[in-house]
């Protein structure tokens, strides 16, 4: 839809180049139009945890908090697997959103910081396409490993290990030696996905903005830490003049964030 501006409504356009042009004095309102939003819209936020460390459930108190939407793994799976819920989501992005995320998918493949594997491209599309728009929380799928630091706060919740065999038991209703497996199990599938395609460690804390431990804080202080470091970082942004920033230091293979045309 084209703009009108007020002062130029019912004119008639000139049709030569006379002397009834205004040369000096007051004329109108001519103030430019406000700038285009900066791509990514808004931030995100990447969700990594332990099994049984309550990660999801503390996911979607943070969205609450902030009233964002939540993607868990077996939906962001889904929409990467699923041609039709997949180009919905292409359908929805600007061509400037549309145009970031494939430069960004060509840096982390250019730099093999993700692997070959087409589904994991396609996962890679589905999530820089999430994060494009921004106001979201996605759990799990190595997020955090495919977003830029820039735009994103990435978030390890943890807990020790008696604490979550204690509650996976309790909430699939297992021994304590079956929850016990299923927490190693689980454990070492979501690592090893982890190295297989982002070729980094779950485990290594210096690649998160927050590791928190559920145990100790709850999972209603881990949620509202959550959404105030959110917050927080969207402050940053709008004293930076909408730029992202990263304090000390740009994410290696990080793209700069472009202005929508």
């Amino acid at each position: 839809m084209t703009e009108t501006w007020p002062e130029f409504e019912n004119r008639t356009p000139k049709t030569s180049d006379s002397d009834d042009a205004p040369r000096h004095g007051n004329q109108g309102n001519r103030a430019l139009p406000p700038a285009a939003p900066s791509v990514p819209v808004s931030l995100t936020i990447a969700v990594s945890r332990e099994t049984g460390s309550r990660g999801g459930t503390i996911a979607h108190r943070a969205a609450r908090k902030l009233g964002w939407s939540v993607y868990n793994q077996e939906l962001l799976e889904y929409i990467a697997q699923e041609g039709a819920f997949r180009q919905g989501v292409a359908d929805n992005q600007t061509p400037a959103a549309a145009q970031w995320a494939e430069s960004h998918l060509d840096v982390l493949l250019r730099e093999q910081n993700l692997s070959q594997h087409p589904s994991i491209a396609e996962l890679a599309r589905v999530v820089l396409a999430l994060g494009a728009q921004g106001e979201c929380v996605l759990i799990g799928r190595g997020a955090g490993s495919i977003l830029p630091a820039e735009s994103t706060l990435d978030v390890r919740i943890i807990a020790p290990l008696p604490a979550r065999i204690a509650y996976m038991s309790q909430r699939l209703r297992l021994s304590r030696e079956a929850a016990a497996l299923h927490v190693q199990e689980r454990d070492e599938q979501r690592s090893e996905f982890i190295v297989t395609h982002f070729h980094r460690q779950p485990s290594d804390i210096y690649q998160y903005d927050l590791v928190l431990n559920s145990s100790l804080l709850g999972e209603e202080l881990c949620a509202e830490l959550i959404a105030q470091a959110a917050r927080a970082k969207l402050a940053l942004r709008e004293r930076n003049g909408g730029q992202w920033t990263v304090q000390g230091g740009t994410q290696a293979g990080a793209l700069p964030m472009t202005n929508v045309e």
